[in-house]
């Protein structure tokens, strides 16, 4: 039955349309939600179309944005009418309603499976239409066999199958383990050879999918997809609906040479010519035409192709004619095209053959950064950018100067750090690259970093011969009236260390260099000063005999910022006024600085870190790792000769930088650092012998480098009575399931339940080896310490560290030395990004020999969702407002969880501050409810806040209901099952010596609107 049959429905949608303002809307759609409230609570009662119609009106009244968080039980049942208009209303409310993980939808699987697996055909593209736009992983794994067997089966009809594809391809990026490898390789080959276009248009896209995993499965596939292309390219049997503008299906065409890059190579000389010479074809049959729409298609078959030359490694005639073709592309005047002509002649110059090609264009693409549109001379400056050699470079950076001076402010930072590094890494001479970094600063100073005048400063020093040169320079830009900060800072400097290489000169005696650097003086800000002093005093050590005129002249200066509040200056200022009555002994005081260290330039290195993916750079990282361990290695002097039986020795501990060695040559590294303490922290211990955490597990400096000595204090390392349990079931590797001859001190599952709850404590022990952590968390940042203590008189060999992250997190782990010392302790920094919500944990992989004895062991991580919280109070002026504005599921969830221990409101209180969360009393006027706050930091959602209102049932503690809402629906899920978790997991009795683990949650499906406490008492209606 049409809508607009339905007067309820339309009566309902006008009154909503003519409200004058929000708050009346409001009140019109809260009248109707308690309408149907309290009709579906006699839905004995309901016809199928007053059901019908309520439906319709609770999913408008989703759409437009209010919470609807009951009804969904009624929508579902719809699903399993046997009528279509019922039916219909079904699948489309239920599809919008509800996600992947609501409970309802486990009520509904049977009924879809049945109109899947059924023979009436507008019941099965409804189910498959439903599944696919909800995917999840109880649907796959229920429903996936069925509908690749729909696929599959040529008795359906053409629109069943594509769906059927379509739905699969969803599942499948939901949970690629759901389609089963075996055998179905040779199925999708049959499905390549289905003459229907759309059915083979749908499987092109599954095949994408599939290949872009796993390409070795589906080699068979290959040389079908080159026959796809060939019936395309030669328009043989293309219906007329599937042609665009004369295009034979441009839209397969993308697929299947999308596909076709997933191969690494085509090794079959026959399928190697027949794809050839289609791509051939494409690219002599394309040319730019009026209709801007057959440009679209066609191009974007063109570029997909050219994407496909490249990625074969063609010959370089074919080549030749792809950058001919993109050159003719980046002259024509549609914006487009020459954005696509531009970026795809990037992708190119990958090819080494075809570089001079290229450099064939460069007037036109050096014109293109003139261009309108700013997307197209982006474009062009990263063209020239890749094309820059030592034979243009000269060209193209003079072009890139004269460009800066009109160029856009959004461009002007890219643009002179790209001018910089061209001239540093192509510069034919360095006088030419210093007078091009001081142009850049000249022309765009505000968008020059400071990197940039560093590496030239570096450049000068380290050259004599082109420090004469310099400093003429930097004269002549400082005789300019008005000049840029940056330009006083690089100018003073090199007059202040090079400027007695000019005393020949007109105009560059001492004191006309002071003059002219003073002049700048007032018109520089506070960080710019101290170089400027820095300079004076230089050019007082270079004048030699003082000239007492101009000493009075820069002892004034010093005098006037001794008293200056910024400490940088006022530091300066007197320690160069004290210095400079050292009369000649400033002249070794005051020497030039010495050169700097030959090392990559900063500025190329930045680029380069730019242009590798993601994990070529870790690979990069690794290796660097494995050359030089940052690990800190703690000895114990006074155990060096064995340990005292009766009194506990009393001797400092050195910290010491042990390099990757093995062997003797560690030994010896570690005897040295016993008797050579100079320059080293040394620390008291009064600790027995059993526990060389005890003084170590100090406070912790985040922002300090690994390797750096951190002064700590004595805390002892406690257990936390009744620590809540983390989830066990999303560790990476089963942990504590080892079967090692060497048993742990303690239970491992409980230290780690402590750590979840507190930054600092031990982790493992056993009788050879103790492992600690301490940890800071600075939103969604984390560094930790693990401190690996060799408690015996023998060394430790084969000690090995290895870190399992899951997916949401990024950790950086350093190198552990094979050998941990008798009696020392090593600390390795670990450095985690938190990169999305998850509750899943890190495991370490964690292995040593002693003696004969090999140990492994796999502990949890206490790299946990909580440690990401920071504790946010929130007023109610700010509390309903976010409260009401994140509407229903997926962002706020609310869920009855049965099983908790019963515990006195102020100690669920003091557990959820446990948990980061921070307590807002006063915001429920129930006193038996709880109100918590907190912001989640992490790369996806930065800073996000998170809402939880916990109900309680003063006649059943054992039971409550959890409201949790946050601006992410995958923060908000797994902040709500954390704490379900965390609450369903507390002791309920006092631990002994041994425990069970705690028994599963159950937690019972029910409706939201079910209440455990008076609705009278619920915040009014405002929560």
């Amino acid at each position: 039955m049409a809508l607009s049959s339905m007067r309820g429905l339309s009566v309902f949608i006008s009154d909503v349309r003519n409200c004058p303002n929000k708050e009346q809307e409001r009140l019109r759609v809260d009248k109707e939600l308690g309408n149907i409230r309290t009709r579906f609570k006699n839905e004995k009662g309901l016809t199928p179309y007053e059901k019908k119609k309520y439906v319709w009106k609770m999913l408008y009244i989703y759409m437009l944005g209010y919470d609807v968080d009951f009804g969904h039980m009624e929508a579902v049942s719809l699903i399993s009418a046997p009528k279509y208009p019922e039916k219909q209303v079904g699948y489309i409310v239920t599809s919008c309603l509800l996600n992947e993980n609501h409970d309802f939808l486990r009520l509904a699987i049977n009924t879809v499976r049945n109109d899947i697996i059924g023979r009436n055909e507008t019941f099965q593209c409804l189910a498959l239409t439903m599944v696919g736009n909800i995917g999840g992983r109880e649907f796959a794994e229920s429903l996936a066999a069925d509908v690749q067997k729909l696929l599959i089966s040529s008795s359906y009809r053409p629109l069943v199958r594509k769906k059927a594809a379509l739905c699969l391809l969803r599942l499948y990026r939901k949970n690629p383990d759901v389609v089963n490898i075996d055998g179905w390789a040779d199925r999708m080959a049959q499905l390549l050879d289905e003459r229907d276009l759309g059915v083979l248009t749908s499987s092109m896209s599954l095949l994408v999918a599939l290949v872009s995993n796993n390409h070795e499965a589906y080699w068979s596939c290959l040389p079908k997809c080159v026959r796809v292309l060939e019936r395309l390219a030669r328009n043989q049997d293309i219906p007329q609906e599937y042609t665009y503008y004369g295009i034979p299906s441009p839209w397969l065409q993308v697929k299947t040479m999308r596909a076709l890059q997933y191969f690494p190579t085509i090794e079959d000389p026959n399928t190697r010519r027949s794809l050839f010479e289609v791509l051939q074809r494409i690219l002599m049959g394309t040319d730019v035409v009026k209709n801007v729409n057959k440009n679209n298609a066609a191009h974007a078959v063109l570029f997909e192709a050219l994407a496909l030359v490249m990625h074969l490694d063609a010959e370089k005639e074919m080549m030749s004619q792809c950058v001919a073709l993109l050159g003719k592309f980046i002259s024509v005047r549609e914006p487009n095209i020459r954005y696509l002509g531009l970026e795809n002649m990037t992708r190119m110059l990958m090819v080494a053959e075809v570089q001079d090609i290229i450099k064939r264009h460069q007037a036109q693409i050096i014109t293109s950064l003139k261009d309108p549109d700013i997307s197209i001379r982006r474009r062009a400056l990263d063209l020239l950018y890749g094309m820059c050699d030592v034979s243009n470079a000269k060209d193209i950076v003079e072009e890139l100067l004269q460009y800066l001076s009109t160029a856009d402010f959004a461009m002007r930072e890219e643009l002179s750090l790209k001018a910089a590094i061209l001239a540093e890494k192509f510069a034919p001479d360095l006088s030419w690259y210093v007078d091009v970094i001081l142009q850049l600063i000249d022309k765009a100073g505000d968008f020059v970093s400071d990197d940039i005048w560093f590496r030239v400063v570096q450049f000068v020093t380290n050259n004599e011969d082109l420090q004469p040169y310099a400093a003429a320079k930097a004269r002549e830009y400082l005789d300019k009236p008005a000049i840029h900060e940056t330009m006083v800072k690089v100018s003073s400097y090199l007059l202040g260390e090079f400027s007695h290489l000019l005393a020949r000169r007109p105009g560059s005696s001492p004191k006309e260099i002071f003059n002219i650097i003073h002049e700048k003086l007032p018109t520089v800000s506070t960080s710019t000063i101290p170089i400027l002093l820095s300079t004076y005093a230089k050019i007082l050590m270079h004048t030699q005999p003082p000239d007492p005129e101009l000493q009075n002249q820069i002892w004034a200066i010093f005098n006037k910022y001794e008293s200056c509040i910024d400490a940088e200056i006022q530091q300066r200022a007197v320690e160069y006024f004290a210095l400079s009555r050292k009369g000649a002994a400033l002249m070794d005081i005051l020497a030039e600085m010495p050169k700097f260290p030959e090392r990559q330039s900063a500025l190329i290195k930045k680029a380069e870190d730019a242009e590798i993916d993601t994990a070529e750079q870790s690979a990069i990282k690794l290796r660097a790792q494995q050359q030089t361990s940052n690990a800190l290695v703690v000895t114990d002097q006074c155990y060096a000769n064995g340990p005292s039986p009766i009194v506990p020795a009393v001797g400092p501990l050195t910290l010491v930088k042990v390099p990757s060695m093995s062997g003797s040559e560690e030994h010896t590294a570690v005897d040295q650092a016993l008797t050579q303490s100079n320059g080293t922290l040394t620390k008291v211990d009064s600790q027995p012998p059993s526990d060389l955490l005890g003084d170590l597990l100090g406070p912790l400096a985040i922002e300090g480098p690994p390797g750096a000595a951190v002064q700590s204090e004595h805390s002892a390392v406690t257990e936390v009575e009744g620590a809540p349990s983390a989830v066990d079931v999303a560790a990476i590797v089963p942990v504590g399931e080892q079967t090692n001859s060497v048993q742990p001190i303690g239970n491992i599952n409980e230290r780690f339940n402590a750590l979840c709850l507190k930054d600092s404590g031990v982790l493992y022990e056993d009788p050879y080896i103790q492992i600690g952590i301490k940890a800071e968390w600075q939103a969604q940042h984390g560094r930790l310490v693990l401190f690996l203590g060799n408690k015996n008189t023998s060394p430790l060999d084969s000690v090995q560290a290895l870190i399992l992250p899951p997916a949401h997190l990024k950790m950086e782990l350093s190198l552990v030395p094979e050998i941990i010392p008798p009696r020392a302790q090593v600390q390795c920094p670990l450095e985690v990004l938190n990169l999305h919500p998850s509750r899943d944990v890190a495991v370490l992989d964690f292995s040593y020999k002693f003696g004969t004895n090999m140990v492994n062991v796999k502990l949890r991580l206490p790299a946990v969702l909580n440690k990401f919280l920071q504790p946010m109070p929130v007023s109610a002026e700010e509390f309903f407002p976010q409260w009401r504005s994140l509407s229903g599921p997926p962002l706020k969830l609310q869920e009855v969880v049965r099983g908790v221990r019963p515990l006195p409101l102020e100690e669920m209180a003091n557990l959820f501050n446990s948990f980061r969360l921070m307590i807002c009393p006063g915001l429920d006027p129930n006193p038996n409810n709880l109100v918590a706050s907190a912001t989640f930091y992490s790369e996806s959602t930065r800073a996000m806040l998170c809402l939880i209102r916990i109900e309680t049932d003063p006649a059943d503690r054992t039971q409550l209901r959890m409201t949790v809402a946050s601006g992410d629906p995958a923060l908000t899920f797994e902040l709500k099952e954390f704490i379900k978790e965390q609450l369903v997991s507390i002791p309920t009795a006092p631990r002994g010596p041994t425990t069970a683990p705690p028994a599963p949650p159950v937690v019972q499906p029910t409706s939201p609107a079910m209440a455990l406490t008076d609705p009278g008492a619920m915040l009014a209606g405002l929560l």
